[in-house]
């Protein structure tokens, strides 16, 4: 593709926008006449979660003309159900792997630098209650400290009994000897991954939600991927798109569309999963802050079954977790086991002065985590806690480019290497640069509001000031929902309580209560059903059972 070309291209796909000037309209009429007005894209995305999403930026700001598809909503599956934790993983740094504690360093670094009304630096303490476990943590941190280099958020300190107290006032205080702090970051998973979708979009890639890959189309004979089919969950309709290159960045799904190769049409199911992903649950449970009061987030490196407990401030609330739970199924809205909700609620109990019990959960969800698999046993389903949270990209024979693994932090870093596998396997004309370094995410700014530069905008719309329901116009106005439909995508109840807002993951029950009012407004301004039966029994599969 000649530079000239490419420029045609962004104008086509959507105009680039410059900072400060109003985001793209997210019109779904205006965007699926987009989509049949190109005869052939460079790039077609399948899957639009943290991998997805960076694969669209990248390809995007090398002025190539890229669609991204997702079947339901920009990081509805693993992207929005994680730890809300930018980090180098300090596990891993005990596991012995120093590359990708390096790598997630620097990559933090960028997000912080790109996303800054996103991304937050935030100290974590480990309560020590042997001296021995003081002085070897803190070595360990001291050590994650060099690794970061500049890129240093804070330095780690060895805690007395009393700072420790300071800066834990919820920690359970028998036996404590003291503690020690470190520094990591802290963000809203669903609106980074939805910052990134408007950013693709800035830069000329076109972005579909609801949307999801029926099929892949290959040339006859030689079998080359060469696009794919889709169908619009809205209308039902069916839609065939040419590409040069088709990349699967599904996560813990990449083996159901690799199973689209090797089945019937119409038989997908039918086929041999080829076992790409070994998937691991994660749950958290979330509770009111007087559970763990202060700023800083709790983490005991290793707990009795050898995991990692967290309690996390977020959002006026605080999450309790996590579990590492070998799931064989995948689905889209995993369920949290009663293994697993016990659990947490045992290992909280531990630590927290205020033990937090069934009854003061508020919001409890899973997700699973694509772990690359590594080993030769398919179906081995064996303990999780240790397995690399590295990424691989496979670049089949056949022309389809499949990501695996990985976790948030590392997204920009995932992304760029699926782009050089392009490269090498000549399926788009690149060069080896990383582009995205320095790219700055929609509505960057160093803002306390998660909207950013769109704040204004948001404040100009109607219903700014009044808040839903019994909750403050900050935390959920009518103006959020209006913003989410216009320029965020949004189509569904579901998408604006439990990604525009985070409402559902925070409160299940003021989710449901407030759910009306949304689907309200958004039948308004969508013209579409907004699914509200829908989203009223998801939220209750959200509360504790």
């Amino acid at each position: 593709m000649l530079v000239g070309e490419r420029r045609l291209a962004v104008r086509v796909l959507g105009p680039k926008i410059e900072d400060g000037m109003t985001p793209l309209l997210t019109d779904r009429a205006q965007l699926l006449a987009q989509l049949d007005a190109v005869q052939e894209f460079d790039i077609a995305i399948i899957g639009g979660g943290a991998t997805g999403l960076g694969v669209a930026v990248d390809a995007a700001v090398r002025g190539l003309k890229v669609v991204l598809l997702e079947a339901h909503d920009f990081a509805k599956g693993t992207s929005s159900r994680s730890t809300k934790l930018v980090h180098g993983g300090v596990r891993y740094l005990a596991q012995g792997h120093l590359p990708l504690v390096w790598e997630a360093l620097r990559e933090r670094q960028h997000l912080l630098s790109n996303a800054p009304h996103l991304v937050k630096p935030m100290p974590f303490v480990m309560p020590a209650y042997r001296r021995k476990d003081q002085l070897f943590y803190g070595l360990g941190l001291k050590l994650y400290d060099l690794l970061a280099g500049p890129a240093r958020l804070g330095p780690t300190r060895l805690l007395s009994h009393a700072e420790t107290l300071l800066a834990l006032p919820g920690v359970r205080i028998t036996n404590l000897v003291g503690g020690v702090e470190y520094w990591d970051a802290q963000f809203d998973d669903a609106r980074l991954a939805l910052a990134l979708a408007r950013t693709a979009a800035s830069h000329g890639a076109l972005v579909l939600n609801h949307m999801p890959v029926s099929g892949l189309l290959t040339e006859y004979p030689a079998g080359r991927i060469k696009g794919l089919t889709c169908q619009d969950t809205e209308t039902g309709q069916e839609r065939s798109i040419k590409a040069r290159c088709v990349v699967n960045a599904t996560g813990v799904w990449v083996d159901q569309i690799e199973a689209m190769l090797h089945s019937k049409p119409g038989n997908a199911k039918d086929a041999k999963l080829p076992h790409a992903v070994r998937p691991s649950q994660g749950v958290h449970l979330v509770v009111d802050a007087s559970f763990w009061p202060g700023s800083s987030a709790l983490l005991v490196p290793h707990t009795q079954d050898g995991r990692v407990l967290f309690a996390v401030p977020w959002q006026g609330k605080v999450l309790l977790g996590t579990t590492d739970t070998p799931r064989p199924q995948v689905d889209w809205e995993p369920q949290a086991l009663e293994s697993e909700i016990d659990q947490i609620l045992q290992e909280a109990a531990k630590y927290l002065v205020k033990v937090p019990l069934r009854s003061d959960v508020t919001s409890v969800w899973a997700g699973l985590r694509p772990l690359a698999r590594t080993d030769e046993k398919p179906n081995e389903q064996g303990a999780t806690h240790n397995v690399s949270r590295e990424h691989t990209v496979k670049v089949a024979s056949n022309g389809l480019v499949s990501v695996m693994g990985g976790k948030w932090t590392t997204y920009r870093a995932m992304a760029a290497d699926v782009m050089q596998a392009i490269r090498k396997a000549q399926l788009v004309s690149l060069t080896s640069e990383d582009v995205t370094l320095d790219t700055k995410m929609s509505g960057a700014t160093a803002s306390a509001s998660p909207y950013g530069t769109d704040a204004e905008l948001l404040a100009s719309l109607p219903g700014a000031d009044l808040g839903l329901g019994p909750l403050p116009s900050h935390q959920l106005s009518e103006a959020m929902v209006r913003f989410a439909a216009r320029y965020e995508y949004a189509r569904t109840v579901e998408d604006v309580l439990a990604r525009r807002n985070r409402l559902l993951f925070l409160d299940a029950s003021a989710a449901l209560a407030v759910a009306p009012q949304v689907a309200e407004i958004l039948s308004t301004e969508t013209g579409v059903s907004p699914e509200l039966a829908a989203f009223e029994a998801l939220a209750k599969s959200y509360q504790m059972p």
